[in-house]
């Protein structure tokens, strides 16, 4: 997966903050996202959704990757490197305390988080950001916007935004790159993923694969560090939402 992160030069940044949240109508932005093709499909595109909010900045990444090494959760951005790297190891953080059910209720709903105080920001830029999560197939992706300290994004745009977003990334090669993740379980794994999703308890599965119960335990703790979830309830429903069980 190609990681794109770009220092935005202070020209431009002063260019992108001067566009008018409402400069442009939601029809003449799908057309923008239609006329729009090439390589740079992802980061044109990500820059008119983020203009068309009122946002200065963007930043694209893999929500179900969030929790490995490194930045490859991020698909693209415009966000100041540092900024990125500092970031993430809040994300990762935070996205681990969030249960399967919180996550499913982000979907398309708009939310405002702040970053830490220690963090330095290019100048105007506020410290709040809006979050926009969204699903492409088994994929869930979450589209990060800054935007100037005075500036309000309308909760309609954001809203826009979220849907568009997720064409933008379907008509992309973006979530391709780790999409076999979600088949790295072995078939053993699956097996107890079923049963537990079935009711089953360790020592009925133990009697029905005719192993023992501390091997059905070990699958069962395996499955839940792939899959990121922290309880049999939040694997089950990991399960069924990427179609497993």
């Amino acid at each position: 997966m190609d990681m794109q992160i770009s220092q935005v030069s202070k020209g431009d940044r002063d260019a992108r903050s001067s566009v008018p949240a409402r400069a442009i109508s939601r029809e003449q932005l799908v057309l923008q996202l239609s006329a729009v093709s090439g390589p740079a499909y992802l980061q044109a595109g990500l820059h008119a959704l983020a203009s068309y909010a009122g946002a200065s900045h963007y930043l694209l990444v893999r929500s179900d990757l969030i929790q490995e090494s490194g930045l490859d959760f991020v698909i693209a951005s415009d966000w100041p490197f540092d900024l990125v790297r500092r970031l993430a190891t809040e994300l990762t953080s935070g996205y681990g305390r969030i249960g399967e059910l919180e996550k499913c209720m982000a979907l398309f709903q708009p939310s405002l988080a702040a970053l830490p105080d220690d963090i330095a920001l290019p100048d105007g830029i506020g410290r709040q950001y809006h979050a926009l999560t969204f699903n492409v197939g088994r994929t869930r992706f979450s589209l990060l916007l800054l935007a100037n300290e005075a500036a309000v994004l309308s909760p309609e745009r954001l809203r826009d935004v979220g849907l568009l977003a997720g064409y933008l990334a379907s008509s992309t090669r973006c979530f391709e790159g780790k999409l076999e993740r979600d088949f790295e379980l072995t078939e053993r794994e699956l097996e107890c993923l079923f049963w537990i999703a079935e009711g089953k308890t360790s020592d009925e599965i133990a009697m029905i694969l005719g192993i023992s119960r501390n091997t059905i335990n070990n699958y069962i703790t395996s499955v839940m560090r792939k899959t990121a979830t922290k309880t049999r309830s939040e694997a089950i429903a990991f399960a069924v939402r990427n179609n497993l069980v």
